[in-house]
């Protein structure tokens, strides 16, 4: 079980439930055929988590934080972002740090992190990334204001910060709104 683990952990970064949850599905399929205790399993596979977290394979607050930077990077909003590192069964308390950080990080050289807004931050990287809005040519920006007020929904985006995006008429102007 233990390699199983480790093995899980070389190619995949993943928080100390979603290793639990491998190796109980494997546990349970062994207990089929072998006819196991599934108490015995659970055990070995808690001894084990905590193995893989004192040898420093299992870190939750840093796969909170690599995992909140990636999908912010993606154009997340942090509402997505909470919801799913909570469905990766990763703690609250980790989740926030992640986001604090996050948030720090995301903030404009010389701003405070807390005058920027991280979400606004993320909607411009996936509208840019989309070329949605601003980002699309000037003659059927109208005709798109919908479908790209969806796509950015989607996204976890309040309608505050779509709104703002998309009213911006170009790329300048919508950049400009990290300034504010």
């Amino acid at each position: 079980m233990h390699n199983i683990a480790v093995h899980y952990l070389e190619r995949f970064s993943a928080s100390r439930e979603a290793v639990r949850r491998v190796l109980e599905r494997r546990a349970f399929k062994a207990n089929r055929v072998h006819e196991g205790d599934p108490e015995q399993a659970r055990t070995w596979i808690t001894e084990i988590l905590d193995t893989l977290q004192r040898q420093g394979f299992l870190d939750d607050s840093r796969y909170a934080e690599t995992a909140a930077r990636s999908l912010a990077a993606r154009g997340h909003s942090l509402r997505a972002i909470r919801s799913r590192l909570a469905a990766k069964g990763v703690d609250r308390d980790h989740v926030d740090s992640a986001l604090h950080r996050l948030a720090e990080d995301m903030a404009p050289a010389g701003r405070d992190a807390q005058d920027t807004d991280p979400d606004l931050v993320a909607a411009l990287a996936y509208a840019r990334r989309r070329r949605l809005g601003p980002w699309r040519l000037p003659e059927v920006q109208a005709e798109h204001r919908h479908k790209d007020m969806a796509a950015l929904a989607r996204r976890g985006f309040s309608s505050e910060t779509v709104r703002k995006i998309l009213d911006a008429t170009d790329p300048d102007e919508a950049e400009a709104l990290l300034e504010e």
